[in-house]
């Protein structure tokens, strides 16, 4: 798989807008790829499934979406190819891979309902103005 990643090199300027569109649909393609051999070596078949790796994926990709700058895409795309080449080539524990690309931005779920039942009002009200 790394053989793969190395021939897939970000050049320093794209031409144009149109340039810089294609090389990020072929980054993206590339992440599509890897997810069979990232789920198999990162052990993470009991975490998520590949199309919500995926779906994590282009939400990466979707967040810069509104970037028009050709250079500023290109650096986008030289980041996300050496967060890929990390994750390809194990720099990364499987936590990492759990923390930032499954549970993602909306924090660590968890279920304060049994908590919640005893609670004096002032906490509940502390706890919905301060957590939610």
């Amino acid at each position: 798989m790394s053989q793969i990643l190395k021939s897939l090199k970000v050049p320093p300027n794209s031409a144009s807008l149109e340039e810089a569109r294609t090389r990020t649909f072929e980054f993206f393609r590339m992440c599509c790829r890897s997810i069979p051999h990232v789920m198999e070596v990162y052990n993470l078949h009991d975490v998520v499934s590949p199309s919500q790796l995926r779906s994590a994926a282009a939400a990466e990709v979707r967040k810069n979406a509104n970037v028009t700058n050709p250079k500023v895409i290109d650096m986008l795309l030289f980041k996300g190819m050496e967060e890929l080449m990390n994750i390809v080539n194990q720099s990364k524990q499987r936590h990492h891979i759990v923390g930032q690309y499954v549970v993602g931005n909306q924090g660590l779920v968890q279920d304060v309902s049994g908590k919640d039942r005893d609670a004096s009002n002032f906490l509940k009200k502390f706890y919905s103005s301060n957590y939610s």
